[in-house]
């Protein structure tokens, strides 16, 4: 069983290694498919990009496939099955456009205007998260054979035995792990989240960036351990995570409704593992003190609680000495540049997401550290309290607005755009800054 998408990545990228792939392009398949061929592509040495695939529903049993489609002309059809089912050509070629549309656009979310890589007289490595009936599969290795790859090869961590009969596109068939009770691809799994658009995008961005020569940490060896923070009013709860050699670390504060375990803290903390940085996600409150209206918007008992939260990422074996830098999401924003205008706080560095900034009030103008105010276009009344924030934190501030973004950033691209924004201003500001090697230690 795989912990995860990542050591799944890892386990099959061992099964691949044996083999030269020195003109490979590494194919994953949106979504869950993208994380395990990322690590694959980064063990191999190998560029990554996606090959996006429909599944084609049935109508009335939307989860049963009757075949599937992948950019440019490849189709794959179940034959037998519409006949089966009584499927009408009409119903077919309907289903089609509608999932045509839709693999459209996620191309040009997940690509972001760049042109495919190209697989001419390349081998190419088409990659999942595990392989089922074989129908999305069998499209995405048709897709790339019609991109003009001389050579395919399926590779997926877990499968069934037959697994290379149903992939006849396929030059080779490379399944990690083939169980003999296969029934789905989840079982193989302990961790099976869904994976978002977001972090498709962040990861695809990831690659490209190791491909042109940045320095990036590995996605395997980012070790994680859950954390109790001491500070001056009781202990905190939170989400410690560090890569090997990190260059600096960050501190998030969130708002009100969100927690530790929020997806969206995830997005960004998992962004900047993989650019070097530790990251700590805690909860500022108790759950019970959450029940009380005020304490959300008391920033000084916020922000206190942030400076001790520093001074903890201080001193522990992980994070020693590393330049810090604080990530705030609405009433956390305003706590996090309280705590960086306190005199002795070590903060270097401010990330405001979609945030309440003018909370800090008079404090503002004794931040002394960069900070980037990241807001939402649609959201007219935090674009105000930003804009006000901007004025009163002068040059050293700057405002980045998210086109038609709304307050959580859920439209597509919009929490992936932050994420990019906040990684670059800590790469720009903590990386730069030469810290002492980090001991050994535990949580």
């Amino acid at each position: 069983m795989f912990d995860d998408r990542i050591d799944a990545g890892a386990r099959l990228a061992a099964r691949l290694g044996g083999t030269p792939h020195a003109d490979a392009l590494v194919l994953g398949l949106p979504r869950g498919g993208v994380p395990v061929s990322a690590v694959v592509a980064e063990e191999l040495g190998a560029p990554l990009d996606v090959i996006v695939v429909r599944k084609l529903g049935v109508p009335w049993q939307p989860e049963v496939a009757m075949g599937a489609i992948a950019e440019g002309d490849a189709r794959v059809i179940d034959q037998r099955l519409l006949e089966q089912l009584r499927v009408p050509p009409m119903i077919v070629t309907e289903v089609e456009a509608r999932e045509r549309r839709t693999l459209d656009d996620r191309l040009a979310l997940l690509r972001r205007g760049r042109a495919a890589e190209s697989l001419a007289g390349r081998t190419a490595i088409v990659v999942d998260d595990g392989l089922a009936t074989g129908s999305t599969a069998e499209a995405a290795c048709r897709a790339a054979r019609a991109r003009g790859a001389a050579r395919v090869v399926l590779a997926a961590p877990v499968g069934p035995r037959d697994a290379a009969s149903r992939v006849p596109s396929a030059d080779e068939v490379v399944v990690a792990e083939t169980p003999a009770d296969f029934h789905a691809v989840g079982q193989a799994y302990r961790d099976f989240s869904p994976v978002s658009e977001e972090e498709v995008v962040l990861l695809l961005d990831d690659a490209r960036r190791r491909a042109a020569g940045e320095s990036w940490r590995r996605m395997v060896g980012i070790r994680s351990a859950d954390v109790t923070v001491t500070t001056a009013t009781g202990g905190l709860r939170g989400i410690l995570a560090a890569p090997e050699d990190a260059v600096g670390a960050v501190v998030f504060a969130h708002g009100s409704g969100s927690s530790r375990h929020s997806p969206r803290n995830r997005v960004v903390a998992q962004t900047l593992q993989r650019a070097g940085f530790a990251t700590l996600v805690l909860d500022l409150l108790s759950v019970s003190e959450e029940e009380h209206r005020e304490n959300v918007f008391d920033i000084p008992l916020l922000g206190s609680r942030l400076v001790d939260a520093v001074t903890w990422v201080g001193g522990h074996g992980w994070t020693r000495a590393l330049p810090i830098g604080l990530f705030g999401a609405s009433t956390g924003a305003g706590a996090a540049l309280w705590a960086a205008a306190e005199p002795d706080c070590p903060v270097l560095a401010v990330v405001s997401r979609g945030g309440r900034p003018d909370l800090a009030g008079a404090r503002l103008a004794d931040v002394d550290c960069p900070v980037l105010l990241v807001v939402g276009g649609a959201d007219a009344p935090t674009l105000q309290f930003n804009q006000a924030a901007r004025q009163a934190l002068g040059d050293r501030c700057r405002m980045v607005v998210v086109p038609d973004a709304t307050h959580l950033f859920e439209e597509p691209g919009a929490l992936a755009e932050v994420a990019m924004l906040a990684r670059d201003w800590f790469v720009r500001h903590l990386a730069a800054v030469r810290p002492d090697a980090p001991g050994p230690g535990a949580p």
